[in-house]
């Protein structure tokens, strides 16, 4: 009886002791490092990669995309849908699914595709004007008749074969901060008019923010939206 009772002691303080170690070790000297690591390493990606206007405040993170909209007309309908300001470039559909009250700048905090098929509500492989409501064609060909008509300015006109894909459809996760210089180049006349700038200073602010493929050779040429919209900022006020 004594030799069970000593074992199960023994047994129980074996695990308490393996219970304080792992802690220690899994739960602070782990993490410690690991923060300290990044940290000193990747300070900026630990951070949430902030991103910081002129005079330092931060106005959003690189990583995430960000809505440019006008304020809704009746703020507490939350069925109306808020117009984009065409001050500023825009980014791609969003198709997240929340809202964010806090920081109205970014309109979403959950996000997820549509998970609807290429040619969902395509007739013969095509997406048509006439195309079923509510399905992936239907929205890209509305989406496409607004790019162009927001873009089209009386010296400019945007042709339909301009528009790039990613100008009517939504990344994977909703969250893409980036767009295509392509995109981009189709937005610099509205945008110039808008600020009242020179084509030619929007143009080269899209050139001075278009960066190449990672490493040379990984995914493509892209236009960060929150870091154009905020070298905008700058140059609009100069």
């Amino acid at each position: 009886m004594n030799n069970s009772v000593g074992n199960t002691a023994r047994l129980i303080g074996a695990g308490l002791r393996a219970l304080l170690v792992l802690t220690v070790i899994c739960g602070v000297l782990y993490p410690l490092a690991v923060t300290g690591i990044a940290q000193a390493v990747f300070n900026d990606e630990a951070n949430g990669s902030e991103f910081r206007d002129e005079s330092g405040r931060v106005v959003g993170s690189s990583l995430i995309g960000q809505r440019y909209d006008l304020p809704k007309q009746n703020p507490d309908d939350p069925e109306e849908a808020a117009g984009p300001d065409l001050r500023w470039f825009q980014p791609r559909p969003s198709n997240g699914l929340g809202s964010n009250s806090v920081n109205t700048r970014y309109s979403l905090i959950l996000s997820g595709a549509t998970n609807r098929s290429a040619d969902n509500g395509a007739v013969n492989g095509r997406c048509t004007d006439d195309a079923e409501e509510g399905t992936l064609c239907a929205q890209v060909v509305a989406a496409k008749e607004a790019v162009i008509a927001d873009n089209s300015t009386a010296g400019h006109q945007v042709r339909p074969e301009d528009v790039p894909a990613d100008a009517v459809t939504s990344s994977g996760s909703g969250l893409d901060p980036n767009i295509s210089p392509e995109y981009a180049e189709l937005q610099v006349h509205r945008v110039a008019e808008r600020n009242g700038l020179a084509v030619d200073q929007v143009d080269k602010l899209v050139a001075d923010h278009t960066q190449g493929r990672t490493l040379g050779f990984m995914g493509e040429p892209r236009v960060n939206v929150l870091e154009l919209n905020t070298a905008l900022k700058a140059l609009s006020e100069n």
